[in-house]
């Protein structure tokens, strides 16, 4: 049953939209358009409703990719062999609609394998590329499919043809159609690279007018009441805007674009500082399309600022920035700091490997000097008394001891970031690490003896061809003779997810010099990709005597945010609660999902001074991280926050080679650089 579709005449507002849609389908060589914008602003109603209005096309009978019967249009093989003794037929251009699980055999085309069995040979079966040949192919969400899938769509819409070589298949068929994309940029981008193969691009928001949204609820109540009503008010609106399309198709061949404004035309594109030449192409073409619609044979110069928006949308690029002023000079010591002969509580704090304990504030004119202390270890303790009168609230906490609260530092554009690839098979989605897939999605790299229903047609015949003169006499009516022993099946990769978890220092020493501050905008940057790639992100601090789970494994953007500038900061390190609370955390995530590869990154000093039980803190830590390393599904990283001076413990790196670790220091703990470092990039 024939879909009814809402008339493209009856949307309200989104006439920009509506000019790019009417661009595209002009003149294919615009290369497509893509829609970014807010959920429920019309972007699918519009496309079908483009559909409608294409014309009617002249078609080879039977032909699955819709050839045209015309002497010198491009066919594909089975029409190029029966040309010229074409049966034509006549219809309406098809709008195909690409689903996001769609494998590479369904889009681009691939073995038939029931006849293939039957006749001996192999035998094509055309994908969705060949069904939207002259017409129109709509990608909703382009941004949500794999890569690779998205690759080969836009290079058959830029080159006009799609071409087969794999699985014994060379073959080749015109793929000419208007490509429409959609996508929400809240889920995630294109990479530059694919996204710049689209000719044009909107940016597609709700009305803000209230008129205008009252229109839009009547008429599509309207609509939903009695549709064919609905349809016959528009009906002729949408004939005169359906015979202004076929016009300008037609009238198309006959604009031209003087000389004078190619040079504008390229000069616009040199001030948006594009990379390339596509879009001096895409914008002379989109003008010539614009010009066709309004019947002028003569492209202008309105006509190239209407549609520079559109081409320069999503190729605009920001001029390099000039080279940052060199640092200011150090400030200079306040006069009522210590003096170079006293040793600061910093320089004691390294020397001991623990949180300093600062004397309560005094009044002004009459603080003494501290006095001399004994050099401690690093896995000595603050006396029982002290910690219980701070942790029961018998007395005010010191000045220096008070809880600190940091703002999320600047967030950043993540780039890719995956885990090791291996060859265990996973379920799941996303669009992270590299996997292979248990489902009949993904890509197909070879083939295997396993146990599957996706049969691998190729591996199949060059495992029985040796043995179809002994299996000549066989009576199963196929023209190549298979055994159980035959069979391979695919083996596919696709993208999943993966785990993200944070295990942050958040006592005392880590709120000195903004450390805190680019602590949560990198985990915040890391999980707004996070949300875009389909992961799951967690995150632990430890303070004081306890290590707690501030974020459980999440995809939520708002509540991340909200939890990490209400962690306070303050205490001192319980470095070993920590090093247990990850444990659990990984444990029970990888109970749940076996097979999942999770990425645990550690920020901080190694510092230990609060230990589980009688031990020495350092002591108990250190062989905590090698317990946890016994899972080598875990891939940990420890970027060490100690700060660089005379005296320094290498705790953090001791830490590191304890749990097998990747180790970075304090000065890569940069927004940028931490991302480098989860991707395995450093120096």
């Amino acid at each position: 049953m024939e879909r009814t579709v809402y008339p493209l005449a009856a949307v309200v507002g989104q006439e920009q939209l509506q000019q790019g849609l009417l661009l595209a389908a002009i003149n294919p060589a615009v290369g497509g358009i893509l829609l970014r914008g807010e959920k429920g602003t019309a972007k699918s109603t519009m496309v079908r409703a483009l559909a409608a209005l294409l014309p009617e096309i002249l078609v080879v009978r039977g032909c699955a990719n819709a050839c045209s019967p015309e002497p010198d249009e491009d066919r594909c093989p089975e029409c190029r062999r029966r040309f010229p003794d074409l049966e034509t037929d006549s219809r309406r251009a098809r709008l195909v609609e690409l689903p996001l699980n769609a494998t590479e055999d369904r889009v681009a085309g691939g073995i038939d394998f029931p006849r293939s069995l039957r006749t001996g040979q192999v035998v094509f079966a055309p994908g969705l590329l060949a069904a939207a040949h002259r017409g129109l192919l709509y990608v909703d969400e382009v941004n949500l499919l794999d890569d690779h899938i998205v690759d080969l769509i836009l290079d058959a819409a830029a080159s006009g043809e799609n071409r087969i070589e794999r699985e014994g298949i060379s073959y080749r068929h015109p793929a000419r159609c208007i490509l429409v994309g959609t996508m929400n940029p809240e889920e995630g981008e294109l990479r530059p690279q694919l996204l710049d193969r689209f000719g044009l691009c909107l940016e597609i928001a709700g009305s803000s007018d209230p008129e205008e949204r009252v229109t839009l609820m009547e008429r599509r109540e309207a609509f939903d009441r009695d549709p064919a009503a609905f349809l016959a008010g528009y009906q002729e609106e949408s004939d005169r805007l359906a015979h202004r399309l076929a016009q300008a198709r037609a009238f198309l061949p006959r604009v031209h674009v003087a000389a004078h404004l190619r040079g504008f035309i390229g000069e616009l594109c040199r001030e948006s500082n594009v990379a390339g030449h596509r879009a001096d192409l895409v914008m002379e073409q989109a003008a010539r399309a614009l010009a066709a619609f309004e019947g002028r044979a003569e492209v202008s110069v309105d006509h190239i600022r209407i549609v520079a928006p559109m081409v320069l949308l999503h190729r605009r690029r920001d001029a390099q920035p000039p080279p940052p002023p060199p640092p200011p000079p150090p400030d200079e010591q306040p006069p009522d700091e210590q003096s170079d002969d006293t040793p600061p509580e910093e320089n004691r704090e390294q020397q001991s490997g623990q949180q300093p304990e600062e004397p309560a504030p005094q009044e002004a004119g009459n603080q003494p000097p501290p006095a001399a202390e004994p050099p401690e270890t690093g896995d000595r303790q603050e006396p029982e008394g002290r910690q219980d009168e701070e942790e029961n609230g018998q007395q005010p906490a010191p000045a220096g001891r008070e809880d600190e609260f940091f703002e999320i530092g600047a967030t950043f554009k993540v780039k890719p970031l995956s885990a090791v690839k291996d060859r265990v098979v996973r379920r799941g989605s996303g669009r992270r690490s590299r996997s292979r897939i248990a489902q009949k999605k993904g890509r197909y790299v070879k083939s295997a003896l396993r146990p599957s229903d996706d049969l691998a047609l190729d591996a199949t015949l060059r495992a029985a061809a040796p043995f179809q003169r002994q299996r000549a006499g066989s009576a199963d009516g196929l023209a190549v003779h298979l055994r159980e022993q035959d069979l391979r099946t695919k083996i596919r990769e696709k993208r999943i997810g993966n785990l993200l978890l944070f295990v942050v220092d958040a006592s005392g020493s880590m709120g000195a010099r903004g450390r805190m501050a680019a602590s949560k905008g990198a985990v915040m940057s890391l999980l707004l990709d996070a949300y875009q790639k389909r992961d799951r992100v967690a995150m632990i601090t430890f303070r004081r005597q306890e290590a707690t789970v501030n974020l459980p494994p999440t995809t939520s953007v708002d509540l991340a945010g909200r939890l990490l500038a209400e962690m306070p900061v303050g205490g001192r390190t319980p470095l070993s609660a920590g090093l247990v609370r990850t444990h659990e955390q990984v444990r029970n995530y990888l109970i749940k999902n076996p097979t999942a590869q999770p990425i645990v990154i550690f920020i901080t000093d190694g510092k230990c001074n609060v230990a589980l039980g009688e031990g020495k803190p350092v002591e108990e830590s250190l062989r905590l991280a090698g317990a946890l390393a016994q899972d080598r599904r875990i891939r940990t990283i420890v970027v060490d926050t100690e700060e660089a001076g005379l005296v320094t413990f290498g705790l953090a790196r001791r830490l590191a080679g304890a749990m097998t670790a990747q180790y970075f220091k304090i000065d890569d703990l940069k927004a940028q650089a931490l991302v480098d470092i989860v991707r395995g990039q450093h120096p």
